[in-house]
């Protein structure tokens, strides 16, 4: 059943050795996720899953604790793992292979996990492709809610890239009304405005949270779980948002 859920944007910017000199201009969002996971860890979830947009078919897929990935790509040497070493492995989960590097999503959540130290719970993620259809996505996070007693989602993904005529999406005017159903989704918690988003609408915009958002619909229903906007914002024309549900 899932306990607490946090929604973190996961662009790799949130990285300060890959900001760099703009490490500044998302410290709220940083402070606002660290905040979000203290959420996570109090509900002493026997479980955490970590759910990602994947940029590829290649990268969608189960990813277990003990996966690496780093930031090489991004021109750092910032290296990341997912779950501390030496905790136990998830029951049932294959060991991590290390042919198969987190992708950017979720080594983003990786760094956020090392960042807040988490040792509440073992950990296993998930990438999900933009193509996922919003009932496979309902679907897939019911199955993961009823992978332990109290399982703790942490849930990666961003709004809009159309916000601005400079966002890597251009200008769209419909990008900042689909960022404000989102955040207000997130912030109630409410599962039915979630799973009500458009796919094809969210293709356009360039919106790669959408599926990871279905999935946390999936496994809230039923739950009860009531929801805090703690972050909105849209640097680099982007629709960023973080969010905790416990």
């Amino acid at each position: 059943m899932l306990v607490a859920a946090a929604v973190c944007p996961c662009p790799p910017l949130l990285v300060p050795e890959v900001a760099a000199g703009a490490a500044g201009e998302l410290a709220d969002a940083r402070t606002a996720c660290t905040d979000a996971l203290a959420v996570l860890a109090a509900s002493r979830p026997d479980l955490l899953v970590v759910v990602g947009p994947a940029a590829g078919a290649a990268e969608e897929g189960p990813y277990p604790q003990g996966s690496r990935g780093s930031f090489h790509g991004f021109g750092v040497a910032t290296e990341v793992r997912l779950g501390r070493a030496g905790d136990p492995a998830v029951a049932g989960v294959a060991p991590a292979d290390p042919e198969s590097p987190l992708p950017a999503s979720l080594a983003v959540a990786a760094w956020l996990l090392e960042r807040t130290d988490w040792a509440a719970s073992p950990v296993t993620a998930l990438a999900v492709g933009a193509d996922r259809d919003p009932e496979s996505c309902l679907a897939g996070g019911r199955t993961l809610a009823e992978t332990a007693e109290r399982v703790a989602m942490l849930v990666m993904g961003d709004g809009s890239a159309c916000r601005t005529l400079k966002a890597p999406g251009y200008l769209d005017e419909r990008a900042a009304g689909f960022d404000a159903a989102a955040a207000r989704a997130l912030g109630a918690a409410d599962t039915a405005a979630l799973a009500a988003l458009d796919p094809a609408l969210a293709r356009e915009l360039q919106a790669a949270g959408r599926a990871p958002w279905q999935f946390l619909a999936g496994a809230a229903e039923g739950a009860g779980l009531a929801g805090r906007l703690l972050y909105e914002d849209a640097p680099y024309g982007v629709g960023y948002f973080t969010a905790a549900w416990s």
